[in-house]
């Protein structure tokens, strides 16, 4: 193992934590809040932020959708450099989040921000921001990483960069309370496929990067198990803290990563407007039998490990698990769930991997798109 790890997040868990922000946010920045659709209106969340932010001098910004566009965030930058904002306060889920640090980025850049996510520019400096979240999913509260989707092309991709960790992140499991079953499902699934896309690559010997991705993985187990009981504080609280503990760099430093089921996933977005999790739901099981050889070894571990199986074929049974667990809490893993056409998957997916480049993904570089053709037929 060799890595440096940081994470300069401050993390606010529990209820009424957005209570805190008064004092996190400095008395003389000038705000803006982004959001998105307006739900935070509707459950008190928004109320509690104005509280807060009562002696502060601040604005909102509303509208940043699901997978958000740079469209939107754009405007978000312009009104940012021409009014002077300099601390911005995200209030959502990760796709909020993950815009918010656009935004962070994009306002101290002059040129078009899309070349932050083509790769054209590397982040170095970005605005102050913090993080309300709204959707335990992502991670993104305490993470270094944004996803960015481009209508106009209908493109989907990521940008790294320390200069957007949130100062702080508030988690208050209260803030769950109005979410649709849909969005708790999502949420779970989401955090789980995270943390295979860190660990279920080869055997690597981290006993603490290993064993602590296992006993994430067993929240999850119980958790979707106890979906009947996603009503109650405790419910919350434990999926609040294990998908964001899934992704804020502890379980990946020095060990391997994939990420092939997102680099996939993320174009059933762009073409269909899959909601992320769906994708990966949708992608995973069908990766794992075609590249089965490979990832036997860790299946293996993580059958005996995770789910307690023991006796014969317990990497082909982990994945079987795996899948039923996605279809136990309502997301589907097959292109017939979503009405989606085999061959139109195949051409649409295959030929947007191409134009952007992606054609050699997972950690090995091994998935070419004869790999991610066979993919997409499995999961018909």
């Amino acid at each position: 193992m060799q890595f440096s790890f940081h994470n300069p997040t401050q993390i606010q868990f529990g209820r009424g934590q957005i209570a805190s922000i008064a004092r996190l946010i400095p008395q003389d920045a000038k705000v803006l809040v982004l959001y998105g659709g307006g739900s935070i209106k509707s459950n008190g969340v928004y109320d509690q932020v104005c509280a807060a932010l009562k002696a502060h001098q601040w604005e909102e910004f509303g509208g940043i959708e699901p997978n958000p566009a740079v469209e939107t965030l754009d405007r978000a930058v312009a009104r940012v450099k021409a009014e002077g904002f300099d601390f911005l306060l995200a209030v959502g889920g990760g796709s909020i989040i993950d815009g918010t640090k656009y935004v962070a980025a994009a306002a101290r850049y002059d040129g078009y921000g899309w070349d932050i996510l083509s790769g054209k520019h590397k982040v170095r400096d970005a605005l102050p921001l913090g993080a309300i979240l709204t959707l335990p999913a992502t991670g993104s509260e305490s993470n270094a990483a944004a996803v960015i989707s481009r209508t106009a092309t209908a493109e989907k991709r990521s940008f790294l960069s320390p200069a957007v960790y949130p100062v702080f992140a508030v988690l208050d499991p209260d803030t769950m309370s109005s979410l649709p079953d849909r969005q708790l499902a999502n949420g779970l699934v989401d955090a789980f496929v995270h943390i295979c896309e860190q660990y279920l690559t080869v055997p690597t010997g981290a006993m603490v990067q290993e064993g602590f991705a296992e006993a994430l993985l067993r929240n999850l187990v119980v958790l979707a198990g106890q979906f009947d009981q996603r009503h109650t504080l405790e419910w919350r609280e434990n999926l609040m803290w294990t998908a964001n503990q899934a992704l804020n760099g502890l379980i990946g430093a020095g060990v391997p990563h994939d990420w092939a089921t997102h680099a996939i996933g993320h174009e059933f977005t762009a073409l269909y407007g899959l909601d992320h999790a769906q994708t990966l739901a949708l992608v995973q099981p069908a990766l794992l039998r075609v590249c089965f050889e490979r990832k036997a070894p860790k299946l293996t571990q993580m059958g005996h490990n995770v789910f307690g199986l023991e006796g014969d074929n317990v990497a082909h049974r982990t994945i079987d698990i795996m899948e039923q667990l996605y279809r136990s809490v309502g997301v589907g893993t097959r292109l017939s769930d979503y009405q989606l056409d085999k061959n139109d998957v195949l051409h649409q997916v295959i030929t947007a991997l191409e134009g952007h480049g992606m054609t050699t993904l997972g950690h090995q570089r091994d998935v070419d798109l004869h790999t991610v053709d066979a993919i997409l037929r499995q999961a018909e």
